[in-house]
């Protein structure tokens, strides 16, 4: 090969090297927290915040889009978002579903429900009235409030005006009147969706607890009045016991500790004794329309 030939060849190739090589620089993983957030350890904590024993600790400077900068951290305002009535559709067009869920299709009638998780902030106030039993919190008033029974979380939602909602108002929520597999939509369970797979994977490694409510605003359920958060992962919630269940009840959603997408589809419902304390459930609560 003349000599000018192969200058031009070895110049081509370091070119396309220097390509290839900024290429994988930009590409790197996917973020995983929303924008107005940082990723500390297995957290999303806002802008300007650190992460201390596993909270989100400091002032922060930002935060994703619905929540609310505060001294204490960020935090969702309350909200409620009503539900349009429709037919729910569970289980057909979901190969995962084959077995365990029986295909169904159920009229909804219209409901309200919180567009959030039930926070610390908010069953603090409910413990200051009076009305709800003291728990040990976390200290970060955006987080959702666990280690709560299913008798516990009814009071606080009749102190809120409310109940908890039906297993079918929970999935609905979640999977609209076209039967999406997620909240979102029919694929991307991806780490920026819902905050899952936090303790041991994929996600993120060795977190304690939930990270805030409404943090991961591209997962929510957008309905015709808003959209509601975290139906898929965050924390499991409480659903109201139905006959014959008797001491058990319901939980929808998955939660942090799921590190399977399977645990996130708007079918997935988990029974457990309704006296239980978990660090993975919490609660919302609906409302007449």
């Amino acid at each position: 090969m003349p000599g000018w030939k192969a200058g031009l060849a070895a110049g081509a190739a370091l070119l396309l090297g220097a390509v290839v090589v900024l290429a994988l620089r930009g590409a790197g993983p996917p973020a995983r927290c929303a924008p107005g957030m940082v990723a500390l350890g297995p957290r999303c904590c806002g802008e300007g915040q650190r992460l201390d024993a596993g909270r989100c600790a400091g002032a922060p400077t930002r935060c994703s889009a619905g929540l609310t900068v505060t001294a204490a951290g960020c935090v969702a305002q309350s909200a409620i978002v009503r539900i349009a009535a429709g037919t729910l559709r569970l289980g057909p067009s979901d190969w995962e579903a084959q077995g365990i869920v029986d295909p169904r299709a159920v009229f909804v009638p219209a409901f309200s429900l919180d567009a959030f998780e039930i926070t610390e902030q908010r069953y603090a106030a409910c413990v200051e009235a009076g009305a709800c039993a003291p728990l040990p919190l976390r200290g970060e008033p955006g987080v959702p409030v666990t280690g709560i029974t299913l008798a516990e979380s009814a009071r606080y939602c009749a102190f809120a005006g409310g109940a908890l909602p039906s297993r079918d108002q929970l999935a609905f929520a979640a999977a609209g009147p076209s039967g999406r597999r997620y909240p979102w939509g029919d694929t991307g369970a991806v780490c920026r969706r819902a905050a899952f797979g936090l303790r041991a994977g994929p996600c993120g490694w060795g977190a304690t607890g939930p990270e805030l409510a409404g943090s991961r605003p591209d997962g929510a359920a957008v309905h015709a009045d808003g959209r509601v958060f975290d139906l898929a992962g965050n924390v499991a919630e409480w659903a109201a016991p139905e006959p014959p269940e008797g001491e058990f009840s319901g939980t929808h959603g998955g939660s942090w500790t799921d590190g399977a997408a399977a645990a996130l589809r708007t079918w997935n419902r988990r029974l457990v004794p309704v006296s239980i304390r978990a660090p993975d459930l919490g609660f919302r609560c609906v409302y007449p329309p």
